[in-house]
């Protein structure tokens, strides 16, 4: 039987997949939609969702990004769809070409793009956290922590001297630094990995 980390490897696999055969599908090379597939992601959403106490944070972490990711492909699926009925859409086969190519020079190492697009750039899924006092959102910053730790552990990145204070220390001067100087109550966390490198952004919140 098949493990929760296994498993949900197996998903994000599958949503790279579904992606790639849906280019595929509006770009022409396919006459059907790849139902067969998005069928086993909605199981494994419907799975996951029902037994979320059976997992541990990072594996959370990991299932709620790609359920987002999937959820947020499937709304531009519909969109498209839509759009293909009512003969509104263009075919551009040759963005599903270059989709099955990226997808051969990468199948070693797999990654899912934050945005649905044919961008050059592969991005893994964002983690996201607002704060506005770190030292009172102690609950927020260890997850940003938590988060930061698990995308670098996933990356094979040297997490050795990365510490839990260290973390709260940089995140508190942080906030209260872009608060000084860009006169703003709220900063915005965000850890992703970019072409395999892990990056934690400070942002700005309006």
């Amino acid at each position: 039987m098949a493990t929760i980390d296994e498993e949900l490897a197996q998903m994000e696999r599958d949503i790279r997949q579904l992606k790639i055969e849906y280019d595929m599908f509006f770009g022409g090379g396919r006459k059907r939609p790849p139902t067969e597939i998005e069928w086993r992601i909605d199981q494994m959403v419907r799975r996951y969702s029902e037994r979320g106490g059976e997992m541990k944070f990072g594996q959370r972490f990991r299932f709620t990004n790609l359920s987002q990711t999937y959820a947020k492909y499937k709304d531009v699926f519909r969109k498209k769809l839509a759009l293909r009925e009512e003969g509104k859409v263009q075919r551009h086969f040759g963005a599903a070409a270059k989709a099955i190519e990226a997808e051969r020079a990468h199948n070693t190492k797999p990654t899912i793009k934050e945005t649905p697009d044919e961008s050059a750039v592969e991005t893994a899924m964002a983690f996201r956290m607002v704060c506005s006092e770190p030292e009172k959102e102690t609950q927020k910053v260890d997850q940003l922590y938590e988060a930061f730790l698990q995308a670098k552990q996933n990356a094979g990145e040297e997490t050795g001297k990365l510490t839990r204070s260290g973390f709260n220390e940089f995140v508190c001067k942080k906030t209260k630094d872009l608060q000084t100087e860009k006169q703003c109550r709220d900063v915005e966390y965000v850890v992703e990995t970019v072409n395999g490198a892990v990056k934690l952004k400070a942002l700005v919140k309006a």
